[in-house]
């Protein structure tokens, strides 16, 4: 099926004209009913998914306990009763612990404890939508990445396409982007991840490309026909990005240099297929979890 050598498979490919075809796939395979529901329960639509220091999965989802913990196995481990969304997108946990929700049409962004309890808001009053100006409120905000210090980026999102700099205190630094092709502009900031030397990479989605950036904001370069980025998660023990395509229905990891080094999975229904792959996160064995919209569902893929 390929015409390279097999030791070539595990060099990068290069960034233009990519022939998917020959790119390889990864090891993982897919956890068979991961997500252990007690009878009569379901995710909605299924926006997010985090992974906490221990390893347990948070799921944030468009229906019913729209915040639910599961260890590893798929165990239920916790499901918040009710949460103030109005609609699900981004969740991320903290250095810290606590659970912080993107929500995209109440354009906010919580930071809860893991029992789900409010500590904090950053929004307009009545929740309404901020300009690309504000320094506390958003306009269909998306997603959340820590630095290193413990402060945090938010991706603000479909209608300010910016990205929002915070204090671990929740205090405004800086935010740049605003609608547009150019470098340092976005259409659709839909996630935002961190490396360990604090590089920012943000999944500029109808643009088509991720744009990298240090950590005050200053451009550093775009990667290209990759397909088109949903979600971003950084895999430290790699040092690699895992991305959702979400338009061609796939993973795809990354080394640091925008070079593609694998692909999982295709559009489908069934275990182990993928139907609107919109965010994603790695735990510290390298497993993958994928939430899916359309599919309603978390998937877990193992090497």
């Amino acid at each position: 099926m390929f015409r390279l050598l097999l030791p070539v498979f595990l060099c990068a490919l290069p960034l233009a004209a990519v022939d998917w075809s020959q790119v390889p796939q990864l090891p993982h395979k897919a956890v068979a009913n991961w997500a252990q529901l007690p009878e009569g329960w379901n995710f909605g639509e299924t926006s997010s998914v985090a992974v906490d220091a221990k390893d347990n999965v948070w799921v944030f989802h468009r229906g019913k306990r729209q915040v639910m913990e599961f260890d590893k196995t798929g165990k239920l481990l916790k499901a918040w009763e009710e949460a103030p969304v109005v609609s699900s997108h981004g969740i991320a946990v903290g250095p810290d612990g606590a659970v912080w929700l993107a929500d995209t049409t109440g354009h906010s962004v919580m930071k809860f404890t893991p029992a789900g309890r409010l500590q904090m808001v950053i929004a307009n009053p009545g929740r309404g939508p901020g300009d690309n100006d504000s320094r506390y409120a958003f306009n269909l905000p998306t997603s959340l990445a820590f630095r290193p210090d413990g402060g945090f980026y938010v991706g603000d999102g479909y209608g300010n396409s910016r990205v929002v700099q915070y204090t671990k205190d929740g205090e405004y630094v800086r935010h740049w982007g605003g609608m547009g092709m150019e470098p340092g502009r976005f259409n659709t900031v839909h996630s935002v991840a961190v490396d360990e030397q604090g590089r920012v990479y943000v999944a500029d989605r109808t643009n088509d490309r991720i744009q990298v950036f240090d950590a005050d904001g200053e451009f550093l370069t775009a990667w290209t026909d990759i397909g088109q980025p949903w979600g971003l998660a950084y895999f430290a023990k790699e040092n690699a990005l895992y991305m959702c395509d979400g338009l061609n229905n796939r993973i795809v990891k990354l080394n640091l240099d925008g070079q593609i080094q694998g692909q999982l999975s295709s559009f489908g229904k069934t275990p182990g297929k993928l139907d609107y792959a919109h965010h994603l996160a790695v735990d510290s064995e390298g497993s993958i979890y994928v939430a899916e919209i359309k599919n309603w569902r978390v998937q877990k893929f193992a090497k």
